[in-house]
């Protein structure tokens, strides 16, 4: 049926299907609710199709979800652009689903100091430092190669060259991500989860990257991050003591997490 022929009640069932289907991603109606900004009775009432919302809602509801108004009537899987790979219709519920508010309780924003054994050199450990930040529902992780191993590569050493970035994604025990470098010239899987500890900011796992089998070098290895919020003084302290350490120079529950004597399974 042409959508300038579609009835009220048509407009409203459609409308109240894709809103269904887009607050899956939300922990509860109550907090989805919360974040638009909306009274959660009157949302409930989108929700079954029994009502509409006014302009100025509807507008706000299409911005966050980053949609326009033909959320009125089309199905939401045929809105997402093209790029919208994690939330699109294909895997939204899979991939989409961890990839959307991640909470802060579990993974914080704000800068995190890693430790983890060098994948090409048993006797070496590297250091280094990431951002992770909020944007748009999901949660990214943004940080710099460190020169030394890039030296190693025969890649430049550049700023540019040496940035990667990824996303989080909720697990049932902890976090995942994935990150990459520009044009996805390198790739890695890393998993962590929360340990106990005096501040709680301590996470442990591990990460993979993405090359061939070799005799000569590691493809998995234990890995610690340790949240160091947003203080700038540790920030740059951390910053400055980024790259190839020997063991005896890994911090000392850095060392005591990553059980470098322990066979890693």
């Amino acid at each position: 049926m042409p959508s300038d022929k579609r009835s009220p009640s048509e407009l409203r069932d459609m409308f109240g299907a894709n809103l269904r289907l887009l607050s899956k991603n939300y922990p509860s109606v109550a907090e989805l609710s919360r974040q638009l900004g909306i009274n959660r009775t009157q949302f409930n009432r989108y929700l079954s199709g029994e009502s509409f919302p006014r302009p100025d809602i509807l507008a706000r509801i299409c911005a966050f979800f980053d949609l326009d108004a033909r959320i009125l009537l089309e199905p939401v899987g045929a809105l997402r652009r093209p790029s919208d790979i994690l939330t699109g219709s294909e895997l939204g519920e899979f991939v989409g689903a961890g990839a959307l508010n991640v909470p802060e309780d579990i993974f914080p924003s704000g800068f995190y100091r890693f430790t983890r054994r060098s994948f090409v050199n048993d006797t070496q450990f590297v250091i280094g430092l990431v951002y992770v930040y909020r944007r748009d529902g999901a949660t990214y992780v943004r940080g710099y190669e460190a020169k030394d191993a890039l030296r190693q590569q025969g890649i430049p050493v550049d700023q540019y060259s040496r940035e990667f970035r990824g996303f989080v994604t909720l697990q049932e025990d902890g976090i995942a991500s994935v990150m990459s470098r520009r044009q996805a010239m390198t790739c890695s899987f890393n998993y962590l989860s929360r340990i106990a500890s005096f501040e709680n900011n301590f996470w442990v796992g591990y990460v993979t990257r993405t090359v061939r089998e070799s005799v000569n070098g590691r493809r998995a290895v234990r890995m610690v991050y340790e949240h160091i919020a947003s203080n700038a003084g540790e920030v740059l302290s951390a910053a400055r003591s980024t790259g190839y350490i020997a063991e005896a120079d890994v911090l000392p529950f850095h060392l005591r997490l990553l059980q470098p004597d322990a066979e890693f399974r």
